[in-house]
Order: C-alpha cells, then sequence, then structure tokens
C-alpha cells in the first residue's frame, strides 16, 4: 500500500514548510519536510568536523559523502512523528531550532547538491509514503525527482523582497532597507545555486499548478491548494494514515 501526495516545491523562503504545514492539517495528512533532513546532514557535518579537529567550517567540502552519512546513520538522524508532522532528531535528541541556524543555513545547498546524500534522503522519504503514510511535502525537487507521481503538484514563489522580509521576520528582527538588501541578495544566490547544479536542480514540474504568494494572505495561499486537492483525493475510500 502507498500514501497519497502534495508536493509543495519552491526556492527558499517562499513560504513552503509553513504552507505545507497548514494544508496538511487541513487535509489530515502528515506534513513531511525533507528540508530537516538535508539541514540535518549538515548539521551532522559541522559536529563531525568539531569532534574531530577538522579545520574549516565547509562540511561538503572538507568530509567525503561517505563519512557524512556513515556519521548521520551513526548518530541517529531521522524523523520522528510529532503531531501533525515530523521533528528533526540526532543523537535521540530534536534538533529543529538548530537546524534553522544561520551556520546551517548558510552551508545545506552545498551539501544539498551532493548526489548520494540526495538519493539517501529521498529513499527515507519515498519510504514513508510506501507504508501507506499520506503527505504534504515540501522541498525543491518533490514534483520532479522524490515523486513524479504526486497526486497534486504546487509551485511556490513569491518576489525577491517578499521572500527577504518573511527570511528576517521569522528570526523575529526588524526589517530595514540595508537588511532587506542583503538578505534579497543572499536568497538569489542560493536560488541561483539550487537552479544551476547539476544534480536535481529547482524547477517546476511541467504539471505543477505555479502558484505567486507575493500578494497572497496566508490563509489565501493554504485555500488556494486545499481546494485543489480536495477533489483529487475526494474519492480515496482510505483512511488518511497522517
Amino acid at each position: 500500500m502507498s500514501g497519497r501526495v502534495v508536493a509543495i516545491d519552491g526556492p527558499s523562503a517562499s513560504g513552503k514548510s509553513s504552507t505545507a504545514r497548514a494544508v496538511a492539517e487541513a487535509l489530515g495528512f502528515a506534513h513531511l519536510d525533507s528540508g530537516s533532513l538535508y539541514r540535518g546532514v549538515t548539521l551532522v557535518g559541522l559536529r563531525e568536523m568539531t569532534r574531530h579537529g577538522i579545520p574549516g567550517n565547509d562540511p561538503a567540502r572538507d568530509l567525503t559523502p561517505e563519512t557524512l552519512l556513515r556519521a548521520a546513520e551513526d548518530r541517529g538522524l531521522m524523523l520522528q512523528p510529532d503531531g501533525a508532522g515530523f521533528a528533526a532528531y540526532l543523537e535521540g535528541e530534536p534538533v529543529d531550532d538548530e537546524l534553522r541556524s544561520a551556520r546551517v543555513t548558510s552551508r545545506v545547498s552545498a551539501i544539498s547538491a551532493i548526489s548520494v546524500v540526495r538519493e539517501w534522503i529521498n529513499t527515507r522519504l519515498r519510504a514513508m509514503v510506501r507504508a501507506g503514510q499520506n503527505v504534504v511535502v515540501d522541498g525543491r525537487d518533490i514534483g520532479t525527482v522524490v515523486f513524479p507521481d504526486a497526486d497534486l503538484k504546487i509551485f511556490l514563489t513569491a518576489s525577491p523582497e517578499a521572500r527577504a522580509g518573511r527570511r528576517i521576520s521569522q528570526r523575529g528582527a526588524a526589517i530595514e532597507d540595508q537588511d532587506l538588501d542583503a538578505e534579497a541578495a543572499a536568497l538569489a544566490a542560493r536560488d541561483h545555486a539550487d537552479s544551476t547544479r547539476t544534480v536535481a536542480p529547482l524547477r517546476p514540474a511541467e504539471d505543477a499548478v505555479h502558484l505567486d504568494t507575493t500578494s497572497m494572505g496566508f490563509e489565501q495561499q493554504v485555500r488556494f491548494i486545499v481546494e485543489r486537492a480536495r477533489p483529487i483525493f475526494r474519492g480515496d475510500t482510505r483512511e488518511p494514515s497522517g
């Protein structure tokens, strides 16, 4: 038995995770954040470098992929059920807050470009769905690579300024013009890296529904997706497992 999938892709700070979580709650599905595992592998790499006294702060450059993945398994990196979704655990402890730190955020793009890391993570995401879990999954290649047969695919985006403002607000900081410009530039660099990488570049699936949320309220964008998802799943006689 396999679960049902709503795939939500888009660039950094486009609101994928918060939107996916709300859509999952409305549908009775579980929210599956693929980015948590990429951030988790990045955090594993940073901890390994500190633990072994390796100079530098770039695990994608200074550690082999095999070392990264062996450490991730040895340290018990996993997603565990947490309410309507999943929380990342490392060494038996929840690490979601640390995964959103600046040092992880600035390095996760390089980690996510490593093909064997992507396959390691994709295998775990697919296993959850094969086990019958109904999910709303967000990421950058969910509808194109991870779940190309997803029941519904959404490509979520917003203007660079809107995304930069949201990212700053998430940190609880006031939005100043100079900070907005710097954040927008950082997001543009991340977009370029994600969309031009050789492995699973950021791009919308051919059958994805495009949703620009620049001028939309949060509840409005959630409702937009839910209204398109419900007719698809209305005839599904299986009980949601999320």
